[in-house]
């Protein structure tokens, strides 16, 4: 089997429903985003020491195929594994308890990212995760996006931060100056 189709040589691709749309269409864009993003979790638990974390980003990679799968159907009703309220639960599940080990100081205050290697690579995911988040909202103005899949990209973000965070081996803090 080749890998190279050459049907997408003139900048379109086809979507789950086999419609061709262009390649830098806002659709391709989202869930090319998404498909970023993977990637970067993965590199990202290269550098985790904890089994739970590990295992929780390796958990979320999985979802990702799901939720790139229904960004890639116009009629995204028609995709068999649809994000559910359940795999939004799960991420809130697993925010609540990072937090909970964390104190008040540092939930509340901004850092310099990245003082080990695993908080580094989370914030990059973090950041690549946001990025989705806009593409998708830009994309759910014109076209009919679920609620629960920009429910879960949305608390994606927030789990990538929080993973982040308690990933850290020292909290730089920023303080801003007073007037």
């Amino acid at each position: 089997m080749k890998i190279y189709t050459k049907s997408g040589d003139k900048g379109t691709t086809s979507l789950f429903d086999n419609s061709r749309v262009a390649k830098d269409s806002l659709r391709v864009e989202s869930y090319g985003t998404i498909d970023e993003l993977n990637s970067s979790l993965g590199f990202a638990k290269n550098f985790v020491e904890e089994q739970e974390v590990y295992d929780i980003l390796r958990s979320v990679q999985r979802k990702l195929f799901n939720l790139a799968g229904e960004l890639a159907a116009p009629d995204w009703e028609s995709f068999p594994e649809k994000i559910t309220d359940e795999d939004i639960e799960f991420l809130e599940e697993k925010i609540d308890h990072y937090l909970s080990q964390m104190n008040k100081k540092e939930k509340s205050m901004f850092i310099i990212p990245g003082s080990s290697k695993a908080s580094g690579a989370l914030h990059q995911a973090r950041t690549i995760c946001r990025r989705a988040e806009r593409r998708i909202t830009t994309l759910a103005a014109e076209a009919d996006i679920s609620p629960d899949l920009q429910k879960y990209i949305n608390r994606l973000s927030d789990l990538i931060y929080t993973l982040a965070r308690y990933s850290e081996s020292e909290l730089d803090y920023v303080e801003f100056k007073k007037q």
